[in-house]
């Protein structure tokens, strides 16, 4: 039987979790949701989520187009998949144009917050014997871990929110730099493990640059346990946007997210209850379905459970 390398015994690990691989089968339907609809929304003038039609306001999933609108549309528009709201819109293509938002959200915030608690952790677990202002480099950086973490994040999140402009980039940018805390501990653990190793002794007997040292060969060593906090980060940051964009302190108008359809439609709970049911339960399945893929990454990749 050939070798099996570690990414290979990783996937057949990962695709036996059947939990693990319908969260991930659920991930790729919302990529291609998002891709879609946001093709769909530039060339298809009719699937525009910001179209108002008011004399089909509040229609249920599956419902006719009303001939005035019929006759309006071009190219013509049948039946409205997931219903109306109270402005006529269509909420299959504000589903739609969600999609694509919180998944810009949720990647880009992770992104930054990877970035960030990569960088701290490594200079802590590399540079920790190094003395800055009085402390050691690890102190520093772990003091402030600490700092952050006792502030309550939701809250930190809606004063920033509250004091900036209100922009999509705003949001981004908010999230990801309130969620490095726990990267920064993860990177820090293993590196306080890997510059112990005989790969680092090595390179720094060749006299490798230490930013070589680092971000080259240590850093690709400590990112397992990174993979795994940045999916279930990505599940918070969408969260973290659409309880925002509930409270009305998320992404502005006109773009859709699932917390404002989510935010409107609790108005009409009794007369139109698909406008609360439809975005609360996907946020419900997206936010399982990170989880889930989430925990069979972990697994896969932790070579004490595959043996299990």
């Amino acid at each position: 039987m050939p070798p099996t390398g570690p990414y290979r015994a990783a996937w057949r690990t990962f695709r036996h979790d059947r939990l693990a691989m319908a969260g991930l089968v659920v991930l790729l339907v919302l990529a291609a949701a998002a891709l879609a609809g946001k093709a769909l929304t530039e060339w298809w003038p009719v699937l525009d989520p910001s179209t108002v039609r008011l004399p089909d306001k509040l229609r249920p999933p599956l419902s006719a187009v009303s001939p005035v609108v019929a006759l309006a549309a071009r190219p013509p528009l049948g039946h409205y998949l997931l219903g109306t709201d109270e402005l006529g819109r269509d909420l299959f293509a504000r589903m739609l144009q969600g999609a694509s938002v919180s998944l810009s959200v949720g990647f880009i915030a992770v992104g930054i917050s990877l970035a960030v608690g990569v960088t701290l952790g490594a200079l802590a677990g590399y540079y920790g014997r190094v003395r800055l202002l009085g402390l050691s480099v690890d102190s520093l950086v772990m003091r402030l871990v600490e700092v952050m973490m006792c502030f309550p994040t939701f809250f930190l999140l809606l004063t920033a929110v509250a004091l900036l402009p209100p922009s999509i980039y705003t949001i981004m940018a908010i999230i990801g730099l309130t969620s490095w805390m726990g990267t920064t501990r993860f990177v820090r653990a293993e590196f306080l493990s890997l510059r112990e190793q005989e790969f680092v002794h090595a390179g720094r007997s060749l006299g490798l640059p230490e930013a070589r040292l680092i971000f080259r060969h240590m850093v690709p060593n400590a990112m397992a346990p990174v993979f795994v906090s940045a999916t279930i980060g990505v599940a918070e940051a969408i969260l973290a946007e659409s309880t925002l964009s509930f409270l009305g302190f998320g992404v502005p108008p006109p773009y859709a997210t699932w917390g404002n359809i989510l935010a409107d439609g609790r108005s009409f709970i009794f007369d139109a209850p698909w406008l609360t049911f439809i975005p609360g339960c996907t946020i419900l399945v997206v936010v399982l379905a990170f989880n889930l893929a989430g925990e069979g990454l972990r697994e896969s990749l932790n070579p004490r459970l595959r043996e299990r």
